[in-house]
C-alpha cells in the first residue's frame, strides 16, 4: 500500500529464487546426512493459512523436504474470500466492491506466508497479508477494535484478519474526508488512493493536487478491477 513499489513483480524474483535455493539445499542435506534434530514447530496457524509448515515427527529418520506449495506460490484469487469481504464491509460501513477491488490491486505478489516472511527479512518495511498492510498502519487501525490483541505478524496466515484490518482502515480514511471536494474523483476512488498513499495524500488529492505516476497507476488498476470485484461480491 505504499506509493513507491515498482517494479513490484521483479522485486519478488529474489525471494522466489531464495526459496528455491533453500529447497535444493534442504533436499541435498536430507539425502546425504539425514536430520539430527527436528525443526522448531511453528505457532498454530489460522484456518485460512494457505500452506502450513510441515514439522518432523520425533521417530522420523529424516526431516521432510519443504512441500512444493511452500516453494512455489499457490494460486490466489481474492474472489474466494467474497463472504469475508461482504461481512467486513457490513461491519465497517464501507463498500464491499471497494474492499474487493483493493484486494485485486494488492494481488500483484504471491501471498504465501513463508515467502512473505522471507521477503520481510530482505526488506524489513515490507507489508504483510493479502491487503498488503504495513506494521505501523495495522498497529494504529487495531486500536479499540475487536482485534486489538492481534499482531501484525499474524496477517500472512489469517486472511480474514487482513480483510478486517483493510476494512477498518478504509472506514477511518472515510472519516477524514471532507463533505465535498473539488477533485474529479468518487469517494471510493479517493479512499483507494488514501489506502495506497496515506491519509495526507488523499486529502491533497481531494483538494485538487495531481497524483504522481504510481498513484495514477493504482487508480487505473482499481478502475480496471471494478467489474470483476462487483461480480465477486454480488450475492445473486
Amino acid at each position: 500500500m505504499s506509493d513507491a513499489r515498482t517494479p513490484r513483480r521483479r522485486r519478488w524474483i529474489p525471494v522466489v529464487v531464495l526459496a528455491l535455493g533453500l529447497y535444493v539445499i534442504a533436499r541435498a542435506a536430507n539425502t546425504s546426512q539425514g536430520a539430527s534434530t527436528p525443526p522448531p514447530t511453528a505457532a498454530p496457524a489460522s484456518p485460512s493459512t494457505i500452506t502450513p509448515t510441515p514439522t518432523a515427527g520425533s521417530s522420523s529418520p529424516s526431516v521432510p523436504a519443504p512441500s512444493r506449495s511452500e516453494v512455489i506460490p499457490s494460486p490466489y484469487d481474492p474472489a474466494d474470500y467474497a463472504s469475508q469481504v461482504r461481512s467486513r464491509a457490513r461491519q465497517t460501513g464501507v463498500s464491499a466492491r471497494l474492499l474487493m477491488a483493493i484486494l485485486y490491486n494488492e494481488a500483484y505478489k504471491p501471498h504465501v506466508p513463508s515467502l512473505e516472511r522471507a521477503w520481510q527479512k530482505y526488506k524489513p518495511d515490507a507489508a504483510f497479508g493479502v491487503a498488503n498492510m504495513h506494521r505501523a498502519t495495522f498497529d494504529e487501525v487495531k486500536k479499540g477494535r475487536d482485534f486489538a490483541n492481534r499482531r501484525w505478524e499474524e496477517l500472512p496466515d489469517d486472511r480474514d484478519l487482513a480483510i478486517e484490518a483493510e476494512a477498518w482502515y478504509l472506514h477511518d480514511l472515510a472519516a477524514d474526508l471532507p463533505a465535498t471536494w473539488s477533485a474529479p474523483y468518487t469517494e471510493d476512488e479517493l479512499l483507494a488512493l488514501g489506502y495506497n498513499t496515506g491519509a495526507d495524500n488523499m486529502l491533497a488529492f481531494a483538494r485538487g493536487v495531481s497524483p504522481g505516476s504510481q498513484a495514477r497507476s493504482y487508480l487505473d488498476k482499481l478502475r480496471a478491477n471494478w467489474a470483476k470485484a462487483e461480480r465477486a461480491v454480488d450475492e445473486d
